[in-house]
């Protein structure tokens, strides 16, 4: 099976022409090399930290509001990163971001007791805000270096890469924290996220802060009165933050605690399900991707809807769950980086870091009242009618995308 899957990427990829991609730009190649290891260690720490929270007896809200915390930065901080990026040096920028990074990734390992998961709540806040900032950095410098076909290939590369390292990062570090425990997971996060820095430390790329001598709130500001007064930013920003209703990791480290801790460990449990998932967002893109098009994508939102009601027919056995969360997975890459094509296409670039920010903050936006929703809905009723309540908003996602698909 393995071999098989192999031979399909091969195949695909090279259909693709990624590789031509990357040898006709080697900042893509070199950035992509970047975003694998940091992504590697983002996810690597994840199931650390969830496996932390039901350790220490954590409820199902509470969980939900951690997680919560990884997505609210993007939020908060969104129309002053997209200020700054569209104003200072780009590399300093993002050196500084994974420092911070790698920062907070070493201060998880202060944490010890119920009685701190207020302090893991800063930390990650802390590291999630540097995080959100160097994404929308990295996607304004494509959007800056690459337009049309060549930049959604590169937008789908970030998203097999992103794909990937969700596999293989949560997939081993189950095992690691299984095996070795919570501290040696962020142990070896830290040291990944050191040599990511490293290695971006000696790429050599120049690309020119914008010359203004605007104030940052003046920048925030007229960013804003731009995508208020081209309506068709705000309809691709808002259908981008469709993508956010997959934010399943409180759902799925709520069942590990609840349904599956019975068949198997809940850092197996939560490694697992989020390994396959990822090898679906990976394999997705590339089976997918070369089928869609502006006319044809709500086809691909309904897909979309209709696999998130099936898992949540299934979820009862972890087994057969695993095989929906595979096919749950498979159109999700594709609807992200298409959607973000879309966006970034359409952007003026004097405006495409401001834009994308605030694109990142509603997508993210999306995903806190996603996680909030499951939260608050685990109190009340099962998981399987939550799960069915999320793919009926992707379906209504689907026809309004065909009410706006004229302007677009």
């Amino acid at each position: 099976m393995n071999l098989l899957f192999l031979l399909c990427i091969k195949k695909y990829w090279w259909k693709l022409n990624y590789r031509k991609l990357f040898n006709e730009h080697k900042i893509v190649r070199d950035l992509s090399l970047v975003q694998f290891i940091a992504y590697f260690g983002a996810w690597f720490s994840n199931v650390a930290i969830y496996t932390m929270l039901v350790e220490f007896g954590s409820t199902e809200m509470a969980i939900s509001i951690v997680t919560a915390m990884h997505f609210l930065p993007a939020i908060l901080i969104a129309p002053f990163s997209g200020a700054i990026i569209d104003r200072v040096k780009i590399k300093p920028l993002m050196i500084a971001l994974i420092s911070t990074e790698l920062l907070m990734t070493i201060m998880f390992l202060t944490i010890d007791d119920r009685s701190q998961i207020w302090l893991l709540m800063i930390f990650i806040f802390i590291r999630m805000s540097a995080a959100s900032m160097f994404f929308s950095t990295e996607m304004s410098l494509l959007a800056k270096l690459l337009n049309g076909k060549p930049l959604q290939m590169a937008n789908e590369i970030h998203s097999i890469i992103w794909s990937f390292t969700y596999a293989f990062g949560m997939g081993i570090s189950g095992f690691v924290v299984n095996s070795y425990g919570i501290k040696t997971a962020f142990i070896i996060d830290a040291l990944v996220f050191f040599t990511a820095l490293i290695i971006f430390i000696k790429i050599d790329f120049v690309v020119k802060a914008s010359i203004t001598s605007d104030k940052i709130l003046d920048l925030i500001k007229d960013g804003f009165v731009y995508i208020k007064s081209n309506k068709i930013m705000l309809h691709l920003i808002f259908l981008h933050s469709c993508v956010g209703l997959t934010s399943f990791d409180a759902l799925i480290t709520i069942l590990a605690k609840n349904e599956y801790k019975y068949v198997i460990s809940v850092p197996l449990a939560i490694g697992i399900s989020n390994a396959v998932r990822a090898v679906a967002l990976m394999m997705g893109p590339v089976i997918i991707s070369k089928y869609v098009t502006k006319e044809n994508l709500h086809y691909l939102m309904i897909f979309q809807g209709m696999a998130i009601i099936f898992w949540g027919m299934v979820q009862g056995n972890f087994y057969i769950s695993l095989i929906a969360l595979f096919v749950v997975g498979l159109s999700t890459t594709t609807l992200w980086s298409f959607t973000y094509a879309l966006l970034q296409n359409k952007c003026d670039e004097k405006y495409i870091g401001r834009v994308i920010s605030y694109n990142d903050m509603f997508f993210m936006l999306s995903c806190v009242t996603t996680t909030l929703f499951i939260g608050l809905m685990a109190s009340l009723t099962s998981v399987d009618i939550i799960t069915t309540l999320l793919g009926i908003a992707f379906l209504a996602f689907a026809f309004y995308y065909t009410r706006i698909l004229k302007w677009i």
